[in-house]
């Protein structure tokens, strides 16, 4: 089973750099995008993925307090917090409201988000 993906970032480039990169190691990985916490929700109620990329910094509702909504709702969505900042408050909120990874935007392409797909991909099944 190919788990379903969510981006939630506002920038398009970003966003796109992370799907590319998906898409190549699982070309039939099914990624899905969002520019705020509204259109996240959105998309993840007509179409619950399995794992959540969410950025920190988004216009309106930051991304740690969309984080706790979702896990509130979806317990069994993973949601890895992307930020810029390596800073430890960051990773004790984003662990706080529920995100089960915390990944740098420097340091995670491409290696940190495959892998965390194939983790994924290895603890659910491939069928």
């Amino acid at each position: 089973m190919m788990p379903e993906i969510l981006l939630v970032d506002d920038d398009i480039n970003f966003r796109k750099l992370i799907k590319e990169t998906l898409c190549l190691a699982f070309p039939s990985l099914c990624v899905k995008e969002a520019g705020n916490g509204e259109e996240a929700l959105q998309k993840i109620e007509a179409c619950l993925p399995n794992i959540i990329f969410m950025d920190i910094r988004l216009p309106g509702e930051n991304g740690l307090v969309l984080t706790q909504k979702i896990k509130k709702k979806y317990p069994d969505v993973d949601i890895a917090v992307l930020t810029s900042y390596d800073l430890p408050e960051y990773q004790e909120a984003a662990t706080k409201n529920g995100a089960k990874y915390f990944l740098l935007k420097n340091t995670i392409i491409p290696m940190g988000v495959i892998t965390m797909v194939q983790n994924w991909i290895d603890i659910h099944g491939k069928d």
